[in-house]
């Protein structure tokens, strides 16, 4: 029987924007047909979000994405000023992003593989890629040990995960993590599901054993602190990656903010990455002319693009890395709205 060790040998390396030029391949890919020119699209729209200087990124991600190597690609995004906020599913920013700020690593694999076996050796497969269970472990009680330490009473998930930043500045081993990254320059996370990945185990294990007064999460407060940024940014652009909640949540602040009464404009600019198929009436929250017609994004500047992440994400982030219009957009910081005792709507 092959051993732990035999299995978790070659690292999952993260792909670098900053060394691809892609400039040439997207100016092929506006003059192409069918997926090529989507993904132009959708790389120019992205540009534009970021060239207005009225606009904020909101960067919503879903799926195994930073298992699959590209952590660095949003590392670099929140560290180059590309991205004002992230709304994110669980399992990227704590069973991936923040398990690797803890120094674990994920493993290339392969799905030809027994996994009767890989159970025995507490291996995880994410498709063709395997994960120490044991490690994982370690995550979930990195959580716990952090409620622990914090004052026992609700938090929103980006509350809880700044305070996840504070943890890896000041015992992280690797200063690559998107949730690093975004402590250090004020960037929220939001994970609207979050008990729904390692930091679940953690939250069980700490409200067991502290069942008169523990840490929660709020997810209501989520949805408010979200609607505010919107409120107080006024013009939004989306760059999905994935769907579902992430996807949904992120389109929804514009009918929540209808709902207290205010006026703002729908997300000006939406582009999506996805392998989903619209005709289960599903598509992880509607295609992005569907969500027009709840009144969630304009249909001026908005482009689906049906390709796998993996391929689609580092050709139109490195487009924009490239182009440079980053350099000159002013710093949102929107975290700090949350440091004072009151946001006013």
């Amino acid at each position: 029987m092959a051993t732990k060790k035999d299995y978790l040998r070659e690292e999952i390396r993260h792909i670098d924007i900053k060394s691809l030029d892609v400039s040439h391949l997207i100016d092929a890919y506006r003059d192409m047909a069918f997926s090529a020119r989507d993904l132009a699209r959708a790389a120019d729209y992205y540009n534009m979000m970021l060239e207005d200087k009225n606009c904020s990124v909101m960067l919503c991600l879903a799926g195994s994405l930073f298992s699959a190597g590209l952590k660095d690609v949003v590392v670099d995004m929140v560290r180059n000023n590309m991205v004002d906020v992230i709304i994110s599913t669980g399992a990227i920013m704590v069973d991936q992003d923040f398990f690797e700020g803890l120094g674990f690593k994920h493993y290339k694999g392969t799905k030809f593989v027994d996994d009767n076996e890989l159970r025995e050796l507490m291996i995880d497969r994410i498709y063709d890629t395997f994960i120490d269970e044991e490690n994982l472990r370690d995550c979930d009680m990195t959580i716990a040990n952090i409620c622990e330490s914090l004052e026992k009473r609700p938090y929103s998930s980006r509350e809880f995960i700044w305070h996840m930043g504070k943890y890896l500045s000041e015992f992280g081993k690797n200063p690559n993590s998107v949730v690093l990254a975004a402590y250090e320059n004020n960037v929220p996370i939001f994970v609207p599901a979050f008990s729904d990945c390692s930091a679940g185990f953690g939250f069980v294990h700490h409200q067991y054993h502290n069942p008169d007064k523990h840490v929660s999460l709020d997810s209501a407060r989520d949805f408010l602190e979200l609607t505010q940024i919107k409120l107080h940014t006024n013009e939004s652009g989306l760059y999905m990656v994935g769907g579902g909640v992430p996807k949904n949540f992120t389109q929804d602040v514009v009918v929540a903010a209808d709902i207290l009464e205010k006026e703002v404009p729908m997300h000006k600019y939406a582009i999506q990455i996805t392998v989903a198929d619209e005709r289960d009436g599903a598509l992880s929250g509607s295609t992005l002319k569907e969500a027009s017609s709840w009144g969630k994004v304009d249909m001026t500047y908005e482009q689906m693009v049906y390709c796998e992440a993996t391929i689609a994400m580092p050709i139109i982030s490195a487009f924009a890395y490239q182009t440079g219009h980053w350099k000159n957009r002013e710093k949102r910081e929107f975290h700090k709205l949350f440091q004072k005792e009151k946001v006013e709507l």
